[in-house]
């Protein structure tokens, strides 16, 4: 072969680093993780019921703390009325009267939440920067739990509290003025929600059985009675009363539904009455807004592949769609009201937009920008969600939502999956701050709503009984052969991440399709199935058998046998993939020896594990820092094995917890898994 002049040679060269160069520019620039995750600036504003002001989150102190300002005030005219530094406040609502701002907060993580109160109008006492806040229900390792909050004595709410019997809840009366607690009713029903009427009398109660099965009953008095009845594979949900203060609204799927529909029933004569059903005959019915002013509904809402909404007050429908009309494509959402419904603060929201929140004024028609949580987010760089479907191992057609990176193209790319939590739970379209942070750093981000997801109808929901780490696994497996298939994803660069039953679902896929995952990041995810269903928090006996039916009967051979063949730990010699395992030290639903048993096992066969574990933290992480410092560790550690971008910086503060919280594997010792306490 004769030789190539010299200058065509680097000009070669030259042309091949300029094409090198473009792919790997297609990509937005970086952008910071504390853009995605670190505190909003500002969100949850709520107006007051007089409309005189507006309450919002917003960090004080370096945590998120409640500020007030007035209504027609900037933001920054506001100040702190709140300032836990050891906590986030992440929602509060206002009282009745408007007088108090009410909150619950648990201590690191372990979910024993109490009810706090503080009033913004209150003299700040010398030495403070803050008013004092109340603690309503201090009392140890008890969990409180707002029932009903009072429209005619607006200084009562109705509680529920767990300090006779860990496992159920009394209901009791609670005084904001004093704090005083008044036994209502003493729950020896095994009774896990009532329900209130416009009147505020307790009307209803929900009782869970033995077998599971759940029953609404008719209070009279002492007495209860039994008028509907619904099987473990079934759901009834009281959703309010009607403006006739007679009959309530319920969501139900019983008997022939496979849909839940929207009934009315009356407590005393037991006739029923269809209101409503999915137009479309998709998926469940969603949720109610009712008019606290006359009662009526104002609108249903269904989620389907997005959100879709059904007005029922015309004057709202005339107001909103003028909104909407300027909104295409995003999803705008009524927030809190004044008393009287003249103001609402107003979100609006898309798959490249966090939020932006307004205040409506109904009388003038006036919308008023307020603040946007993420102001500095490059919303030109994020990438859009879209919705796919494709067939499982079965046949079963499964939803989910993928998210490519922006300008990457369309073929051999890393693909992280991202499956939610629950698993009784889904996905839904809008901002995802997971798949805009994983998109950014070049992966596409794949979230299928497997079956046993909610919302798809009692048929889809029960398709996954019994199935963890089976056919609903087999559901997100199939989901990467899909995308494979189509030229999307480079086999050889898929990993997995999740949450909860994601991180369940970390594990099983690197345990059970070890030749389909790279690399994965189980962040306070189960391994072994026994140990998770013998340690659940009391205050679960409620939902105790629906495990044992939905998951796997303990208490059977088949049952015990068939959990064990589930769990990711009976099968981590099989692992292949490198795993980052993340774990909050208090979590009272997913103990920290799940974590614990995986990382020794691993470690045991001398296969390499990493491991984060947050000591203030519980069921996820609550607070910045912590959060900052593990997605750093992830992000490196995803780019290592899967090919992607990631953030070498990170501030002194995040570097310094990311080695607080970092666990030397050598030193992992498995403590013996303790029941949970009953009494």
């Amino acid at each position: 072969m004769s030789k190539l002049p010299y200058p065509f040679i680097v000009f070669a060269l030259l042309l091949l680093s300029f094409r090198v160069a473009a792919q790997t520019n297609q990509l937005p620039a970086l952008i910071d993780r504390e853009l995605f995750f670190d505190d909003p600036e500002i969100t949850n504003g709520q107006i007051s019921p007089d409309g005189a002001y507006i309450a919002y989150i917003k960090p004080y102190k370096g945590t998120r703390n409640i500020w007030v300002k007035k209504r027609a005030e900037p933001f920054t005219a506001g100040k702190p009325v709140t300032a836990d530094t050891s906590r986030p406040i992440i929602n509060y609502s206002w009282s009745r009267d408007g007088k108090n701002l009410l909150y619950v907060q648990d201590k690191g993580g372990d979910e024993n939440f109490h009810i706090y109160a503080v009033q913004p109008s209150s003299v700040v006492p010398v030495g403070q920067d803050v008013p004092s806040a109340r603690n309503l229900t201090d009392m140890p390792k008890v969990r409180a739990m707002i029932y009903h909050v009072s429209w005619s004595e607006p200084n009562i709410l109705y509680v529920g509290l767990n300090n006779r019997d860990k496992a159920w809840h009394d209901l009791y009366r609670l005084n904001l003025t004093n704090g005083e607690k008044t036994l209502v009713r003493e729950n020896k029903d095994r009774i896990n929600g009532w329900t209130f009427d416009w009147n505020d009398k307790l009307r209803l109660a929900t009782r869970s059985a033995p077998d599971g099965s759940t029953e609404i009953l008719r209070v009279e008095n002492k007495d209860l009675k039994s008028i509907y009845n619904t099987t473990v594979f079934e759901t009834s949900v009281p959703v309010g009363f009607h403006k006739d203060n007679k009959r309530f609204y319920l969501r139900t799927d019983k008997g022939n539904r496979n849909l839940q529909q929207l009934i009315l029933l009356d407590p005393v004569t037991l006739k029923e009455e269809l209101v409503e059903t999915d137009p479309k005959n998709r998926v469940d019915f969603g949720s109610i807004r009712f008019s606290e002013v006359t009662h009526e509904p104002i609108y249903t809402v269904y989620q389907d592949d997005q959100l879709r909404r059904y007005w029922k007050d015309k004057s709202y429908e005339k107001d909103l769609s003028v909104i909407e009309q300027k909104y295409p494509g995003k999803e705008v959402t009524l927030g809190s009201a004044t008393k009287n419904e003249q103001y609402w603060m107003l979100h609006i929201a898309g798959d490249v937009n966090p939020e932006e929140v307004y205040l409506l004024d109904r009388k003038t028609k006036q919308l008023t920008f307020q603040y946007s949580p993420r102001p500095k987010l490059p919303i030109k760089d994020l990438a859009t969600m879209q919705v796919i479907r494709y067939k499982s191992s079965d046949g079963l057609e499964i939803p989910a939502y993928l998210t490519l990176p922006k300008n990457a193209g369309q073929k051999n790319l890393p693909l992280v999956v991202f499956p939610h939590g629950g698993p009784w739970n889904r996905n839904i379209w809008g901002f995802n701050s997971y798949h805009q942070y994983l998109a950014n750093r070049g992966y596409a981000v794949l979230s299928p709503n497997f079956r046993g997801s909610t919302g798809y109808g009692k048929d889809f929901l029960n398709a996954g009984n019994k199935q963890w780490g089976d056919k609903m696994q087999d559901d997100i497996t199939w989901g990467v052969k899909h995308l494979v298939t189509q030229g999307l994803v480079d086999p050889k660069r898929v990993g997995i991440m999740g949450i909860s039953y994601g991180g369940y679902a970390t594990l099983a896929g690197l345990a059970f399709t070890p030749e389909v995952y790279a690399a994965g990041v189980s962040i306070v995810g189960p391994s072994n199935l026994h140990t998770l269903l013998t340690t659940i928090p009391p205050y679960w006996e409620s939902v105790r058998k629906v495990f044992a039916e939905r998951m796997g009967d303990l208490n059977t051979p088949e049952g015990k046998a068939q959990l064990a063949r589930q769990s990711p730990l009976n099968s981590a010699d099989k692992i292949k993939a490198p795993l980052l395992v993340v774990q909050g030290a208090n979590d009272p639903r997913v103990n920290k020896a799940e974590s614990d048993q995986i990382v020794i096992a691993l470690r045991t066969r001398g296969f390499p594990v990493e491991y984060i574990v947050a000591p203030d933290e519980g069921h996820g992480f609550a607070r910045p820092v912590n959060n900052m410092a593990m997605l750093a560790a992830a992000e490196k550690f995803l780019a290592k094995h899967l090919g992607g971008r990631y953030q070498e910086s990170m501030t002194p503060a995040v570097a310094t917890r990311l080695k607080e919280i970092t666990v030397e594997v050598k030193s992992v010792a498995l403590a013996e898994p303790q029941p949970a306490e009953k009494k």
